[in-house]
């Protein structure tokens, strides 16, 4: 099997227009969000306008960071200090680590072999537990059944929080991720949907809400030269009391967004012909399961998991190093320790040790693989072959 030569962490170049973006600012000085001529809109401002459009949500708040994003949203919408927020056990520790930050305990649910949230875990974890908020990890880019979720939380009265890092973009039965609940939290770090190295973006329609997140990431008293932002009279009161926790986004990275937003839809497209490319490879291949997408899912393909059910860890660790041996790099999500940006709930030591069997035995043959764009379709097929001789040879080892 040939060897497969390129960079899992590269990503496509910032092209001449982002680079004209970035210079213009860099001229003029004015990095701060708030250094800004009277009635003249800052480039953080015109993302917030551009990115509130984009997603069909009426305010939008640009961050520094999508956990920080995760962070202040949890603390607008009234989160207690030491009270229960339900998050999926299946995520990355930016998620649990915003629960944290913002004075939470993070409260696992069990996920499904579809890898998302299990809804009869969350119901019987909502109805037993009183917790009043859920933050939602769309996962790896993977949607549950938001309908049904949304019912849930109608029950229970739920806050529903969506992480959308891996879901910019994508859709259930035409509705976008982010839109399901109070609020959408987004990440433009350089390995999601937008790069601009770090920063985040806040979503919500809720007036009260957005005027306290705006607050909490550092306006002052100048929320008035926000983009997308509620009307000042709603900043009257919550001005005076909510703090500034200053995670602001600054003119260079929103004049670098602008224009990856404007070409997104056609950076989903070709991230969706990737996996498929690399889904078609892998269909058949001895011992692999992947996700069937349900049809009322528009999914960002940027990454890919799969599954080897029933894989020992000593097995597990030989199929990553025999696919690293052939170029692939392959994340395992049930390795014991943490590795790089993969980890699960065990090694989240400031989380609660929680019993989750269901999610545990899924984790331990969970795999996943970037589909960066600087891959071709061709390398991807490349990839996906690679990917399934290592399990067909590892099934000679069983």
């Amino acid at each position: 099997m040939k060897p497969f030569a390129g960079n899992f962490t590269q990503q496509e170049p910032l092209d001449d227009t982002v680079i004209a973006a970035a210079t213009e600012v860099l001229k003029s000085g004015r990095l701060h969000r708030y250094n800004s001529e009277p009635g003249e809109l800052s480039q953080v401002s015109r993302l917030e306008q551009a990115y509130a459009a984009y997603q069909g949500a009426r305010y939008c708040l640009a961050c520094a960071s999508g956990g920080y994003a995760m962070a202040i949203a949890l603390r607008a919408a009234g989160l207690v200090q030491g009270e229960a927020v339900l998050t999926n056990a299946f995520t990355l520790a930016p998620v649990p680590g915003a629960i944290t930050a913002a004075g939470g305990k993070p409260l696992l649910v069990e996920i499904t072999e579809a890898l998302v949230i299990d809804l009869e875990d969350l119901e019987r974890k909502a109805k037993t537990s009183g917790a009043r908020f859920l933050l939602l990890s769309n996962m790896r880019g993977h949607l549950v059944d938001m309908e049904r979720l949304a019912a849930i939380v109608q029950s229970y009265d739920l806050i529903l929080i969506e992480d959308c890092a891996h879901t910019m973009g994508a859709a259930w039965n035409g509705c976008k991720s982010g839109s399901f609940g109070l609020a959408g939290c987004f990440s433009t770090q350089t390995y999601k949907h937008l790069n601009s190295g770090e920063g985040g973006l806040l979503t919500s329609d809720d007036p009260d809400f957005m005027a306290r997140a705006i607050i909490l990431s550092g306006s002052y008293m100048l929320y008035e030269r926000h983009g997308a932002a509620p009307s000042a009279d709603v900043f009257e009161r919550i001005r005076l009391e909510t703090p500034n926790m200053s995670g602001r986004m600054d003119n260079l990275r929103a004049a670098i967004l602008l224009p990856q937003l404007d070409r997104l839809e056609d950076s989903i497209e070709r991230w969706n012909e990737r996996y498929r490319a690399v889904e078609r490879a892998l269909a058949g291949a001895d011992g692999v399961e992947l996700r069937r997408r349900p049809q009322a899912e528009r999914y960002v393909g940027s990454s890919i998991q799969f599954r080897l059910p029933g894989i020992t860890p000593a097995l597990a660790r030989a199929f990553v190093a025999a696919n690293r041996a052939l170029g692939v790099e392959l994340k395992w999500f049930g390795a014991a320790e943490p590795m790089a940006f993969t980890s699960n709930h065990h090694s989240w030591r400031y989380v609660d040790a929680q019993e989750l069997p269901q999610t545990d035995r899924i984790l331990s043959g969970l795999f996943d693989m970037r589909l960066p764009l600087t891959f071709s379709v061709e390398d991807c097929r490349h990839i996906g072959a690679i990917i399934a001789h290592c399990a067909a040879e590892l099934g000679t080892e069983v």
